[in-house]
């Protein structure tokens, strides 16, 4: 198996992808293509010692940057790692790709090259969070598709029980609408809709649910809009990083709490690793006729490393033909 990797996409390109591709290639067996500066990949591969040919090497000459126009960039930078990259799982040269760059120009690049599913008529990005529970859920979509119709909030339950089901090995996975209360009056025309179809289709919906059931652990799946996904996303990234600050000043504060702070250190450290991304590697992205994994542009080797693990179990488990096996039934 062969997974391309967008060298040069994130904040901390190209040193931690090449570490986290490095590190997954002797924990996954898998093969790697770096795609990015061959020159600056070349003399990495050297410093982490690597040697083998289960990392191969595409030059890529151009970057597109964070602040870039996404549908501007991939029409002109079409020598780009993100380009480069997603056009060798168009040509069947790698079986994945995994960018930690630009977002909106993954998921316009990916739309473009790759094409969409039959009957899916939008890609969604689906994360997955902690819950209650102690398991996950997953919540999609969470910025590809911020102006959705109704019939593509119904394909997105869809995807993400086909997810739940295979990837996450979850029997019969609840599927809810994330709305402003649990009343299937409540909520705008588009909401509303979005609610008859998923009640009418054969998922296992169980209703509206409100922001606060998100990590509860009651639904496996929630399904919304692009934007107010994105809005959970950043909001939820933003009160764990406050919690973990607030938590430690607090501790800190006194000569008790330092003491109390050093009992605490090992529960923290589970804690840390229940609400850290880089845990589970990247955001599948659901839809597009290949295997897309979106990182978080902060990715660490550890991230990095995870996220192809992400990819290489979704190509295992054929996760787009169980998807077009869910769609035509």
């Amino acid at each position: 198996m062969r997974i391309a990797v967008d060298a040069m996409g994130g904040d901390n390109a190209p040193e931690v992808v090449v570490g986290g591709a490095v590190a997954a290639i002797k924990e996954y067996k898998v093969d790697v293509i770096l795609v990015g500066d061959e020159a600056r990949i070349n003399l990495l591969l050297k410093e982490y010692r690597h040697k083998g040919n289960s990392i191969s090497v595409c030059n890529a000459p151009e970057i597109i940057e964070m602040s870039e126009s996404a549908a501007t960039s991939v029409r002109r930078k079409r020598k780009s790692s993100i380009v480069l990259g997603l056009d060798l799982v168009k040509q069947g040269k790698a079986d994945a790709f995994f960018s930690a760059g630009n977002t909106g120009a993954v998921v316009c690049a990916a739309a473009l090259s790759l094409g969409l599913l039959p009957d899916i008529e939008r890609p969604g990005i689906a994360i997955l969070t902690p819950n209650l529970k102690k398991s996950t859920s997953l919540i999609i979509d969470v910025g590809a598709n911020i102006d959705p119709k109704p019939k593509q909030l119904l394909q997105y339950g869809i995807m993400g029980d086909v997810y739940s089901r295979y990837i996450m090995n979850k029997a019969n996975p609840t599927v809810g609408l994330l709305n402003i209360g649990e009343e299937e009056a409540k909520g705008t025309d588009f909401v509303r809709e979005c609610h008859e179809l998923l009640q009418k289709s054969r998922l296992n919906f169980i209703g509206n649910i409100e922001g606060k059931h998100i990590f509860s652990g009651e639904c496996d799946v929630v399904i919304c809009d692009g934007f107010v996904g994105n809005v959970v996303l950043k909001v939820s990234e933003g009160v764990s990083e406050t919690f973990m600050v607030l938590l430690k000043r607090y501790l800190l504060n006194s000569m008790l709490g330092k003491i109390g702070l050093l009992f605490l250190i090992p529960s923290f450290r589970r804690l840390k690793k229940d609400i850290d991304y880089a845990e589970y590697g990247g955001a599948p992205l659901l839809g597009v006729n290949g295997i897309v994994i979106i990182g978080h542009g902060r990715s660490n080797l550890k991230a990095v490393k995870n996220a192809i693990r992400v990819a290489k179990e979704e190509v295992e488990r054929k996760f787009n033909e169980k998807v077009l096996e869910a769609i035509k039934g």
